[in-house]
């Protein structure tokens, strides 16, 4: 390349990974961001010479990766942390802790801060996130700088209900949360200089009756709109779907017109091999949580649902946001699952499948998810200059095996820093952590107070 270049935002002298076709690292790599897209990525002395830019920045010893595509989330959830992990599946159906119906909507906005807030220092410059209160949650996620998809629960059973083992389902109440959903989309779809969105969130097949999945299906072709959901998440979800509507939840999926590439499916947990096979057959993304499903004893069949030919994504769910933390889990199930170490599961896999493919399931795939020219320069800046992650050898390995979402330095959207040093420039984080704890100690002294 020939001829000066003036970029808005320069940076050198750092280790690129630049997430391609090719899985390119690059050592001593300079990245040139113009208007919020990345302008130029390759060695720092192959720079056109003479090329300027309005702001450059040095950051030897760091590692430069493309923002992690959280998909799927629930920010409200850090009410329950260091708790509900203990308590078996679906702590939202166990009589005794805050649930979502208990959650005013200044809770919900101080909660989903706090947790948009954790996930940004963590390196996710993209979350989709689902709970309550979407309305008013979305925008308070987003004015923190990065991408954020939000949908409320649709559903039509009556959640105060499950947690006593009874599925009821109403007309209205579907009614109500799918027209939610339709108004925010309405609203905030593609607003916040096109950083906020929504998918429509079908609970999960067990909360949504057949007619429900159905409206949900039209909905989305309707409005051009992707689904995410919640599937095979537990036994009791296939034995009430099977009793209910007498098919397995991907055959019911699959009948009501949502198992297809447009699908973002959580957990994917206790599946036959015919249904392996179907969800592989649609090209369905898998929102792989294995952290989350480790800490609740489960694991998914992450290997035979990849050699299928699901498309797999990843998330860190309920409690925390660590999504270096969710890399490594998710090598080592697929490790355990293949028995040992081979091509299958490897360091640059789940890497992608936090960035790339993340951004695929998203529809976003040719805007973000990898460091290439014309794409938005959504990235994160690892410091490895500590001493777990030296030396460096491997950054690919050193990132997957050894470091932490604390490792994350600076972050980037759209070519802003939206985390500097390890703090959030949008916010006070102090605030952000001081309303959480209130909103939190309010939920528990009501949740006590009513068990």
């Amino acid at each position: 390349m020939t001829g000066t270049r003036a970029f808005d935002l320069l940076l050198t002298e750092l280790t690129i990974v630049t997430v391609d076709a090719c899985m390119r690292v690059i050592e001593r790599g300079a990245l040139g961001v113009t208007g919020g897209r990345i302008a130029w990525v390759g060695p720092a002395d192959e720079l056109p010479p003479g090329a300027t830019a309005a702001r450059r920045v040095s950051l030897a010893g760091r590692v430069l990766t493309p923002g992690f595509v959280n998909v799927h989330t629930h920010a409200i959830l850090t009410m329950v942390r260091g708790v509900a992990e203990d308590l078996g599946f679906a702590p939202a159906y166990t009589p005794g802790i805050p649930h979502g119906h208990d959650v005013t909507p200044e809770e919900a906005v101080a909660l989903a801060r706090l947790g948009t807030a954790e996930a940004l220092l963590f390196g996710s410059t993209l979350i989709n996130d689902t709970y309550v209160h979407a309305d008013l949650t979305l925008p308070a996620m987003a004015a923190l700088g990065g991408r954020v998809f939000s949908c409320g629960r649709i559903h039509d059973a009556d959640f105060s209900l499950i947690g006593d083992g009874h599925w009821e389902h109403h007309r209205e109440i579907g009614e109500r949360t799918l027209g939610e959903a339709l108004e925010l989309a309405a609203r905030w779809h593609g607003k916040f200089d096109g950083r906020a969105g929504v998918q429509l969130s079908a609970h999960a097949p067990d909360t949504c009756s057949d007619a429900l999945l159905r409206d949900i299906a039209d909905a989305s072709r309707r409005h051009g709109l992707r689904v995410n959901t919640h599937l095979a998440q537990s036994r009791k979800e296939v034995v009430q779907v099977l009793h209910r509507s007498g098919r397995t939840p991907p055959q019911l999926l699959e009948e009501t017109g949502l198992l297809n590439d447009r699908l973002l499916a959580a957990h994917c947990l206790f599946l036959d091999a015919d249904d392996i096979a179907r969800c592989g057959r649609a090209g369905i993304h898998v929102a792989h949580i294995p952290k989350g499903n480790a800490t609740g004893g489960t694991r998914a069949p992450t290997s035979a649902l990849r050699r299928a030919g699901a498309n797999f994504a990843l998330g860190t769910d309920n409690m925390h946001a660590d999504m270096v933390e969710v890399l490594r889990w998710a090598l080592a199930i697929g490790r355990l699952q293949e028995d040992g170490v081979g091509d299958f599961w490897q360091p640059a896999d789940v890497l992608r499948m936090a960035t790339i493919e993340g951004a695929r399931a998203m529809g976003l795939g040719d805007e973000i998810g990898s460091l290439e020219v014309g794409k938005r320069a959504d990235m994160v800046a690892f410091d490895f200059r500590r001493p777990h992650l030296v030396p460096c050898i491997n950054p690919v390995g050193n990132l997957v095996h050894v470091a932490q979402g604390r490792d994350v330095e600076h972050v980037w959207v759209d070519g802003e820093r939206v985390v500097e040093s390890g703090r959030p420039t949008q916010a006070d984080l102090d605030t952000i952590l001081r309303d959480a704890q209130k909103a939190s100690v309010a939920l528990w002294q009501r949740a006590r107070a009513s068990a």
